[in-house]
């Protein structure tokens, strides 16, 4: 494993939600930095006016950007996830999705909920930091 993910007693169990609370990473790995990915079809239109499917092709493109380095979600350490218009429902399917992504293994994690993204109807957005063994 490139990296060790701890939910230490004394803190709420964040798993249902889809992150863990801390993660460590061995000293001389390298760290690879993944900017924002969104919902977009080849073209950078959005696939979809609906936040489940944003959220799916976001993290598929998530996926493509890890194995132009060689790797896999399992090497992501932290995501920073950008919401438009947070509410349970949103909430629910991206503890969802982060479960089947994930699994086990589930990342560090901010959800930072913004009033808008860079195009209009664009409604999440995720950005990621990976450790290379």
């Amino acid at each position: 494993m490139p990296h060790t993910l701890f939910n230490p007693a004394g803190l709420h169990d964040p798993t249902p939600f889809g992150y863990s609370h801390t993660a460590q990473v061995p000293a001389g790995s390298g760290l690879v930095l993944i900017s924002g990915q969104y919902g977009a079809n080849p073209d950078g239109s959005l696939v979809s006016p609906h936040f489940a499917d944003q959220v799916e092709r976001a993290l598929h493109h998530l996926t493509v950007a890890l194995a132009a380095h060689g790797l896999t979600l399992e090497h992501v350490a932290q995501l920073r996830t950008y919401v438009v218009g947070i509410d349970f429902e949103k909430l629910a399917v991206l503890g969802q999705a982060m479960g089947e992504r994930f699994g086990g293994r589930l990342p560090t994690q901010t959800l930072i909920g913004v009033a808008g993204l860079a195009l209009p109807g664009m409604l999440y957005e995720v950005e990621a930091v990976a450790v290379q063994p």
